[in-house]
């Protein structure tokens, strides 16, 4: 349509000249060109003009004067669609989706047919998420080009999207009926797999069977053909037809477990006995298959588990397969076979030792040849692994000892020494263990990170950082690389050491880090709606689509909101303090010398903090610089710039609950299968003091477990508070609050009159329980300080027989961290206790005992918080236990420089 502001022909000849410079990206030539037509007196605020001027401007970075020369523009001609488009696309690359979207429909209320804008509002619309929106566009882009392929797909999956399969399946079976085909390529194929798709999830599976044997010949992907026939007759109860697409599925890839499940599935056989006799025969059949042999194991019991176990174990640590305790790992959830295994394995141990062979029949035997000198090693190295599973750790680090001294130059014995040092305790140690191993092969980026991981469980940072920094790009910092790469790994893992040392501003900064790689992740997305349509790529499309629609359950996320939320309720109970404030604290009461020294005192302070901006600013530059060189010019000028995370500031939030919602919001959202979600919620709706909301997040969590301790305790305290606020004059609870609570009381309460004979009701069911007897015994103190003793008692009367060294120390802690207020005497008893059952955790170890090395009160703290933070979360303290991947404790020798370093001590067995 012509322009509301049309230009004559030379000048109209100038801005195609314009709008072919910005596709071509010719930007300089384009600016040259406008102006021409703006020095002109008479289009000197030529609004579409202006616009293309600024949309150039934009590409070449200038985003400032872009946005003033489009608005004026617009004043200029709010009746033209290429300003509104433009200003659309301005808004767009500013990521402000919602305002591009407003643009673009402005454009359309003054061109409506206009192919371009249709389809630049249809990839926001389906970016956002408006589906509705989306099939209205892709409806009207189809009216305008029937005879496009990408019309027909877009409508198609904008009715598949919303759930109306069977418009769908009209509009692609239309489609593909109307194609006229001799030869079948790849994008047809990928296009009639997408169609079985749609049919099958409208639950026609008889039609999606047909749909695969019609089609079949013309589909290139043959796997997925067989895969989903199968599935289907599955389904369909085609039990036989199943066990044929199956069976030819094993010939061409005999190691896929789910093939062998699915196998069984359409045999139907259920007895044990039958399904192990079956998996015999495959074996028999496929004698390579690994999973012939190891599948049966999960199901065998008795002799028959003896006999296969005894089997399987022999074949591997003859030929010394590393990961072995890795593939049976899952038995050791049957204590019958951990003891058989267990015993079968010292047996080889013994019998290998005095004659080489696995067992005293085997050496009577002379056609049976001795085993390889190997066995001996890979079975010891089972052994240190069995054992350190079992947390038996001197019995572990006997084993691991003795495999390094018959072969000291095998990597995965010193990352296994490594490991049990870990689980029991001494995460210092286990740190050397892993550097050893790293230093034996520097080219192996697996060793690398695990002992990266490791130094940062031991709250080593740099040292992680030096460690990473030999897999990192040069010119740029290892922590800065890692951060482009999305390492969230190692992110999370930094804001867990940090949060462990109480550096609150550098935790939430990589906590924001990490939120930010999730929000790149999604706005990535939106090069694929193009792409894909374009490739026919349309079954992993809708598969990318239904992903970013959950990203932030993934547990990368999860971890760096749970670390954010935690660390802005520490900030809201303990801000804090203004370290300007600070400075001028009782200024005005010192005298004239002591000022003067505070002066000087402040003013190299200063003159320091700006030394080291000009620094940092220096660095970043050259950081910035060597980006630019690596992407080949000036990277992407349309990428809006994000706020610099500064720990400083974030460490001193105006409002830290605010800012906690905004990361429990995604999990909410996303992750409301977790109880810790729940719970969280309800730490921030406390301290909130918005009851409605407590009760919500209580009863979300009591349908996930409503015999969690943690809930329990939470539940205590919203008793408490709803008692203060009901005895309350000036906090009255509003009536009608009051009415949706008292229908909760009873599932809430069971009927107990106050707190304190909640907390003893719940005490007296989970006695056996210590995570409950933690809880209860805190809440007791807190209910009733009188009942200081007893609730002390509780926890030090455990048997540490039976209690894993996490619980223990968590108990520990809690005593130390002085909760109960002074309990020496029955810390030292306990911490007595303790160092026997856990002679390796240095945790409990007595650092005055220790004559070669004394840890400073930093160290000290370090070693403390390595394993867990004790926090006071309103009157109830809260302990955060880590995780059995979590370390237990630092060590008190100090670790040793490289220089110092000769290599592992060998001691014989």
């Amino acid at each position: 349509m012509p322009s509301s502001d049309p230009l004559p022909p030379k000048e109209s000849a100038l801005f195609r000249k314009i709008l072919k410079c910005y596709e071509m990206k010719q930007y300089k030539n384009g600016l040259k060109l406008a102006k021409q037509i703006l020095s002109n007196p008479k289009f000197t605020e030529h609004g579409e003009t202006l616009a293309m001027k600024g949309l150039t401007l934009n590409c070449l970075g200038r985003k400032d004067e872009a946005y003033e020369h489009v608005r004026r523009g617009l004043r200029n001609d709010l009746k033209s669609h290429v300003c509104w488009h433009v200003y659309g696309l301005l808004q767009r690359s500013d990521k402000k989706y919602d305002e591009a979207i407003k643009c673009y429909r402005n454009a359309l209320k003054w061109e409506k047919d206009n192919i371009q804008i249709l389809r630049d509002l249809s990839l926001l619309q389906i970016q956002m998420r408006d589906l509705e929106g989306y099939r209205e566009t892709r409806h009207q882009l189809f009216k305008l080009r029937p005879s496009q392929h990408a019309s027909w797909i877009g409508f198609a999956m904008s009715y598949h999207l919303l759930g109306d399969y069977e418009t769908a399946m009209n509009i692609l079976e239309t489609f593909l009926s109307s194609q006229t085909m001799d030869t079948y390529d790849y994008k047809h194929s990928e296009l009639l797999l997408y169609q079985n798709n749609v049919i099958q999830e409208a639950g026609h599976y008889e039609q999606a069977l047909q749909h695969l044997k019609d089609c079949g010949q013309q589909i290139l992907d043959k796997l997925a053909v067989q895969e989903s026939m199968g599935m289907l007759c599955l389904k369909l109860g085609r039990h036989e037809e199943a066990a044929t697409i199956y069976k030819e599925l094993i010939d061409r890839n005999p190691d896929n477990t789910e093939y062998y499940h699915k196998l069984m599935e359409a045999r139907k056989l259920t007895d044990a006995t039958e399904v192990i006799e079956a998996y015999r025969a495959m074996h028999t059949e496929y004698p390579q298959s690994f999973c012939a042999r190891r599948l049966p194991l999960d199901i065998a019991t008795g002799e028959k588990f003896c006999t296969l176990v005894d089997e399987h174990l022999r074949r591997n640590l003859r030929k010394g397969v590393p990961p072995l305790f890795v593939n049976l790992r899952s038995l050791y959830r049957d204590p019958e076979k951990v003891k058989t295994i267990g015993k079968l394995v010292e047996c080889y141990y013994q019998n290998l030792i005095s004659s080489g062979y696995f067992s005293a029949e085997d050496a009577a035997n002379p056609d049976v040849p001795k085993e390889p000198a190997s066995a001996l090693l890979w079975t010891m190295y089972y052994l240190a692994q069995h054992y350190d599973h079992l947390r038996e750790s001197e019995k572990a680090l006997d084993f691991i000892n003795a495999a390094i001294e018959h072969t000291p130059t095998l990597i995965e014995l010193f990352v296994t020494k490594g490991r049990i040092y870990k689980h029991a305790g001494d995460v210092l140690e286990a740190v050397k263990w892993l550097d050893e191993a790293q230093s034996l092969d520097t080219a192996d980026r697996y060793i690398n990170s695990k002992c990266a991981k490791y130094m940062l469980r031991a709250n080593d940072i740099q040292e992680a950082e030096d460690i990473c920094a030999k897999f990192t790009r040069d010119g740029v910092s290892a922590m800065e690389n890692l951060n482009e790469m999305q390492c969230m790994w190692f992110q999370t893992e930094c804001a867990l050491s940090y949060q462990r040392q109480e550096k609150w501003g550098e935790a939430l900064k990589k906590c924001h880090e990490i939120d930010r790689h999730f929000a790149e992740i999604i706005e990535d997305q939106f090069d694929f709606h193009t792409y894909c349509m374009r490739k026919m790529t349309l079954r992993s499309y809708v598969g990318l689509l239904r992903l970013e629609d959950v990203l932030r359950r993934h547990p990368f996320y999860f971890k760096a909101a749970k670390c954010a939320i935690e660390v802005y309720l520490r900030l809201f109970d303990k801000p804090l303090a203004d370290e300007s404030a600070v400075e001028e604290l009782d200024i005005e009461n010192l005298p004239a010398h002591e000022l003067k020294k505070l002066r000087n005192k402040q003013r190299k302070a200063q003159k320091k903090k700006e030394q080291e901006l000009a620094q940092w600013k220096e660095s970043q530059k050259k950081e910035q610089h060597a980006k630019k060189q690596l992407c080949g010019g000036d990277g992407d000028p349309e990428a809006p710039q994000l706020d610099e995370l500064i720990p400083e500031k974030l460490a001193r939030p105006e409002d830290p609950l605010e800012k906690a919602i905004e990361f429990l919001k995604p999990l909410q959202q996303l992750a409301s299968d977790n109880i810790e979600t729940h719970l969280m919620a309800f730490e921030i709706y406390l301290r909130r003091n918005k009851l409605l909301l407590m009760l919500q997040s209580l009863k979300r969590a009591r349908k996930l477990d409503a015999s969690n301790p943690l809930l329990h305790s939470c539940i205590v305290r919203f008793y408490r508070v709803l008692e203060q606020r009901l005895a309350s004059t000036d906090d009255a609870v509003d009536p009608s609050v009051r009415i949706v609570i008292d229908r909760e009381r009873e599932n809430l309460f069971h009927g107990q009159p106050n707190a304190t004979s909640l907390n003893e009701a719940f005490l007296r069911e989970n006695r056996d329980n210590l995570d409950a007897v933690y809880e209860a015994a805190k809440v007791m103190y807190t209910l009733d300080e009188k009942r200081r003793d007893e609730a002390i008692g509780l926890l030090t009367a455990v048997d540490l027989k039976q209690v894993a060294l996490e619980k223990a120390t968590k108990l520990f802690l809690l005593l130390k961290s002085g909760y109960f207020g002074q309990c020496d005497d029955q810390l030292k008893t306990f911490k007595i206790l303790c160092q026997k059952r856990y002679p390796l955790a240095v945790v409990f170890a007595d650092v005055t005992a220790t004559p070669v090395t004394t840890l400073t009160t930093s160290q000290s703290s370090s070693a403390e918080n390595t394993q867990t933070t004790v926090t006071d979360s309103g009157n109830i303290g809260s302990v955060k236990m880590a995780t059995s991947e979590q370390p237990t404790g630092a060590t008190v020798a100090e670790k040793p420089s490289k220089k110092q370093k000769n290599g592992p001590e060998i001691k014989s067995n």
